[in-house]
């Protein structure tokens, strides 16, 4: 079950991703794919089955879920920069981009050597 404290407790663009795993094991299912996929729809969540066996969905869990990131922080839904967003720059250098949405263009550094 969906714990509402994640829906309570973060921000208001959170992104859950429900992953059905062992994908692998068809035949042994207790929740058959519609049952899972109308869950995550009426609860807002992303949805993949994957498996971690073949692999199969693993990587494109974690690229899907990057992307609706991504497509809220252009959106302006998500700013990086707002205390509580939930989100941080890994890489120090990184938190010199600005989004999108703002007017200041991205100064380029030029080599030196």
């Amino acid at each position: 079950l969906l714990s509402p404290d994640a829906r309570m407790l973060a921000s208001q663009s959170i992104v859950i991703l429900l992953c059905g795993n062992k994908k692998d094991l068809d035949t042994d299912r207790e929740v058959t794919f519609l049952e899972a996929s109308r869950f995550a729809q009426e609860n807002e969540l992303m949805f993949l089955e994957t498996s971690a066996l073949t692999g199969e969905n693993v990587e494109e869990a974690f690229v899907q879920c990057a992307r609706k990131i991504l497509n809220r922080i252009e959106s302006g839904e998500l700013d990086p920069e707002r205390m509580g967003s939930g989100i941080q720059y890994g890489d120090a250098a990184l938190r010199q981009l600005r989004s999108p949405r703002r007017t200041q263009a991205v100064s380029v550094q030029e080599c030196g050597c």
